[in-house]
C-alpha cells in the first residue's frame, strides 16, 4: 500500500469493500497536496543535475546566438 509522501499516512489507491480509494492520491488529503505543491513553489524540492562532458560539448555551438521569437 502506497503511504502519502507529506505525512506518511496510507493511500488507498483502490476502492475495497471495506476502503474506499483515496481521491487526492497520492496524497492522503487536500491539506497534503497542498503543502506538497508550497514546497515545489518555495523551490524545497530540485532535481538534482550531473553535468557530463557531453553536455558542454552541446553548448559550443550556441555561444552567442539569440533564441528566436515566438
Amino acid at each position: 500500500m502506497p503511504r502519502c509522501p507529506v505525512c506518511d499516512a496510507p493511500v488507498f489507491l483502490h476502492a475495497t469493500k471495506t476502503q474506499p480509494a483515496t481521491l487526492t492520491a497520492p496524497f492522503c488529503s487536500d491539506r497534503c497536496k497542498t503543502i506538497d505543491l508550497g514546497r515545489w513553489l518555495a523551490e524545497s524540492y530540485s532535481v538534482p543535475h550531473v553535468s557530463r562532458p557531453e553536455d558542454e560539448d552541446d553548448l559550443e555551438g550556441l555561444e552567442g546566438e539569440a533564441y528566436p521569437e515566438t
